[in-house]
């Protein structure tokens, strides 16, 4: 048996002990089924009726955080109220337990070892725990991109006044042609004193898709670690993190995931756990068990829970089926304004390279002007992108599952209209 067959194996195990707890309420979603005999528009009509959607505006700002499908957000409530009910027994008894059966699901879907994660409550907070915890020494230095999340571009900057690190900053090709313009770009910033990498999976800015294996090949060979940025990515297109060669990956659960909002991921692999500091102190653990870099005291236990019933949703829906539906959703508008002579596209024009996340402006017109407008005037809510070192101005229009050609042919209209 390979890997990857004994890790869904051992995930359809996970599902059926969650009823073997004694005496407290189980906590076991139904097994995954695939929605029901439906192609095209009626597989997405039937998914789309799972949502409680907001008849007031069309939601094309997918990528911050992505509300939870019905059956989802019921076995939150549930979880809620039988964590309530149950009290101190349960937080003493089977919390961990369950968490760790949690974990043991997000590691199909990761394909790799359980562990080597450990469930944390956002993407900043994985990363930064990375970045913050990292055996730095005064002189060290490390490679990033202007196209990288702020949050984690501060760390780099806190842990420079802190240890005397030496940060780096590359431009990431806006519309590369190929891998190696985007590899290139991080290669030419490496030098011996180069410890950490930090790239994104995916921009969240433009919703490119950069080239990680190639990237840690590259950076693995010069002898530089790589953590990569995986918010955008995970459960929105393919996460093999050991295929990926990564050696940290940090995402967030309540983006395309739907989990509810408040939890992330974080992997590790085994020869750095016991070299990264943690955040919060744990000494009751050994330092290869990477829950010691995850001491987070008491939190709110039923959204780890709802974590199993998201991945259920997840695998109902297909991997593959979701990533080809959100590319569609994408290309679908940006074929329609590319034309426009008024309009400019900052995500990469192959499809291979984007997903759901796209960036449009309107020239003459600043991006927070232009996502008022669409609000106001067209009733779409999207968010304005205006990033100069990044040189990115627009606003970010991300889909959902649940979006319809109709909903993005309003789009279309709109930026027809408006002119800056």
């Amino acid at each position: 048996m390979n890997k990857r067959t004994f890790l869904k194996s051992a995930s359809l195990l996970g599902l059926g002990s969650l009823a073997a707890i004694p005496a407290i309420a189980t906590f076991a979603p139904a097994a995954p089924a695939p929605f029901p005999a439906l192609s095209g528009d009626p597989l997405w009509d039937a998914i789309r009726a799972d949502y409680d959607l907001v008849p007031e505006y069309i939601n094309l700002e997918n990528g911050y955080y992505c509300i939870q499908p019905r059956p989802v957000l019921e076995a939150y409530k549930r979880h809620i109220a039988d964590v309530n009910r149950q009290g101190a027994r349960y937080m003493r008894t089977v919390q961990a337990e369950d968490k760790q059966k949690a974990v043991a699901l997000l590691a199909t879907i990761m394909e790799c070892d359980p562990h080597n994660l450990a469930i944390t409550r956002n993407t900043t907070e994985s990363l930064d725990l990375v970045i913050a915890g990292f055996p730095w020494k005064a002189g060290d230095e490390a490679v990033m991109a202007h196209q990288d999340y702020g949050a984690m571009l501060d760390m780099f900057k806190q842990v420079a006044r802190r240890y005397g690190v030496v940060n780096k900053l590359i431009s990431v090709p806006a519309n590369p042609q190929t891998d190696e313009e985007v590899v290139d770009a991080y290669a030419k910033a490496i030098t011996p004193k180069t410890k950490l990498l930090m790239v994104c999976h995916m921009i969240n800015i433009t919703g490119q898709i950069l080239p990680v294996r190639k990237i840690c090949e590259m950076a693995h060979a010069k002898g530089v670690q790589v953590m990569v940025d995986g918010a955008h990515a995970f459960a929105h297109i393919p996460t093999p993190v050991a295929e990926l060669g990564c050696d940290y990956y940090g995402a967030s659960l309540h983006k395309w995931l739907s989990v509810p909002l408040g939890a992330g991921v974080l992997y590790v692999k085994d020869e750095h756990i016991p070299n990264t500091w943690p955040l919060f102190a744990d000494e009751g653990k050994e330092k290869t068990d990477i829950l010691r870099l995850n001491h987070t005291g008491t939190h709110p236990v039923a959204t780890d829970l709802t974590i199993a019933d998201a991945i259920n949703y997840y695998n109902r829906v297909g991997p593959a089926r979701k990533e080809d539906r959100l590319r569609q959703l994408q290309q679908y508008w940006v074929s329609r304004v590319k034309p426009m002579q008024h309009v400019e596209l900052n995500s990469p024009e192959h499809a291979s390279r984007v997903c759901a996340i796209g960036n449009v402006g309107v020239k003459g017109m600043k991006p927070a002007d232009l996502a008022e407008t669409l609000f106001n005037k067209y009733k779409i809510y999207t968010v304005a992108i205006d990033n100069a070192d990044a040189g990115v101005h627009g606003v970010r229009i991300t889909p959902n599952v649940y979006t319809t050609f109709a909903e993005l042919d309003v789009l279309v209209k709109a930026l027809g209209e408006i002119k800056g």
